[in-house]
């Protein structure tokens, strides 16, 4: 099958920016390629670069390119071409942990295989890191509001402990 002498890859020297990533121009459109191109159009026409009459014709030729290169064609005086325009990725700089509040967060786990002996430390440190994450905005919330939860519990467990340990030693002594 020979091909029309209007494609810019037989006529010597015309880069041709669809093709660089679907194959060579003559591969056949998928339904990706086409909605890609169409989606291009979109973006030119929203922008204000091409008419509603030239972008209902365009849209119309996309829908119906048999190739690759026919869809290059509609696009390539578009400034996103058929490449997807990717943004700069730019790292958004994470807030520094508070030492206290990773002090409360272990302080509050060990409280598991310390017996709470850590619970009370864990609480004064979780409370104490809450306070300058406000005022500062640093992170590590959610560290001392564990280091709070478990030093409490364990606290709480101790007390509970010694005041039933208290009670019986009353009622039998």
């Amino acid at each position: 099958m020979s091909q029309p002498s209007w494609q810019p890859w037989q006529s010597g020297g015309v880069p041709q920016p669809w093709g660089s990533h679907s194959g060579s121009p003559a591969m056949l459109a998928s339904h990706a390629d086409r909605e890609r191109a169409v989606d291009v159009l979109r973006a030119g026409y929203g922008e204000g670069r091409l008419e509603q009459p030239e972008f209902e014709k365009r849209v119309a030729r996309a829908y119906a390119a048999r190739t690759v290169g026919e869809l290059g064609l509609l696009v390539a005086d578009l400034p996103n071409g058929p490449v997807p325009h990717m943004a700069p990725f730019i790292a958004v700089p994470q807030p520094r942990t508070n030492g206290k509040a990773v002090g409360a967060g272990v302080c509050g786990v060990l409280c598991l295989v310390s017996f709470g002996l850590t619970g009370i430390p864990a609480v004064v440190l979780g409370h104490s890191a809450r306070a300058e994450i406000r005022r500062t905005g640093e992170g590590g919330d959610g560290l001392a509001l564990t280091g709070l939860v478990l030093g409490w519990l364990s606290t709480a467990g101790w007390v509970l402990f010694l005041t039933v340990l208290m009670v019986a030693a009353a009622v039998s002594g």
